[in-house]
């Protein structure tokens, strides 16, 4: 198990990713559902200041000021540069927790960076985060989890595995291997219909879908299922995870889905009333 998640439309949202430690929002409850597994978080990654991404901060960082857990452990807060709500909630958060007994730290981010996860080892691994079009009163980002991986240069490829041995011995497996970075896991936030250069070639793809049927939508602010399948096609997505489903659909959500298909692309989604692991 590599992802745990919760997600309900307006009222809570998170994705907590543990290879890396990394939180995607922190929705109300957070620290409740994951209970001691809180304490291992190492980064959380924010797409936006909406209520219902952020609100577990305050729990988040109360919990791990007070709880009989590791109470040491620094906690690094990434949201998009510029986002008034959340510099308001960092603020307010700072003063409501003046006596911390860990480092907390809250760094505005911009599209494009690259915020280095792991490079002390052979893996490196780095979090990018990229525009994304929700509301138009305040920066939203959608975020990136890139590995950077070596592959055979194009030539030697259908080279049989007696002679790529030869090669490596005679001129080194620097000459015959290139680096490339690929995309492990994609996280939307709330948004419209992500960019096919956002999703092509990803591992992993949370998107979010509010709106099984496209005419319940009332603004421009949020994706439908028929949007998002038809985005996906053909775009070398290995899973596609829905989340930020509206509760409205309970009933009939798991009847629905059953009948998506996206051939080479396995389909999951984060029930509304429900913990998702994966």
């Amino acid at each position: 198990m590599n992802i745990i998640a919760f997600s309900k439309a307006l009222y809570s949202t998170w994705i907590y990713y543990s290879p890396e430690r990394l939180l995607f929002d922190s929705g109300e409850g957070v620290s409740t559902m994951l209970s001691n597994k809180i304490y291992a978080v190492k980064n959380v990654f924010l797409t936006h200041g909406h209520v219902d991404h952020i609100a577990g901060l305050w729990s988040i960082i109360n919990t791990r000021n007070n709880a009989m857990g590791d109470r040491e452990k620094p906690l690094t807060v990434y949201y998009p540069a510029g986002n008034r709500g959340i510099e308001l909630y960092a603020d307010f958060l700072r003063r409501a927790n003046s006596e911390l007994r860990f480092k907390l730290e809250f760094i505005p981010v911009k599209s494009g960076e690259r915020i280095l996860i792991r490079g002390q080892s052979s893996t490196i691994r780095y979090i990018k985060p990229f525009n994304v079009v929700h509301t138009y009163s305040e920066t939203a980002y959608g975020y990136h989890l890139i590995e950077v991986r070596k592959r055979l240069k194009e030539e030697y490829r259908n080279l049989p595995k007696e002679e790529i041995t030869r090669l490596v011995k005679s001129i080194g497996s620097d000459e015959i291997t290139e680096t490339y970075e690929k995309k492990v896991l994609t996280i939307s936030g709330d948004t419209v219909l992500l960019k096919k250069e956002d999703i092509v070639d990803t591992e992993i793809l949370f998107h979010e879908c509010t709106f099984l049927k496209k005419e319940d939508r009332k603004f421009n602010n949020h994706a439908s299922l028929d949007e998002v399948i038809e985005l996906v096609k053909e775009a070398n997505v290995q899973t596609l995870i829905l989340y930020h489903i509206s509760s409205r659909y309970v009933r009939s959500l798991e009847r629905t889905l059953r009948k998506v298909n996206i051939p080479g692309t396995r389909i999951l989604f984060v029930h509304p009333e429900k913990i998702f692991e994966y």
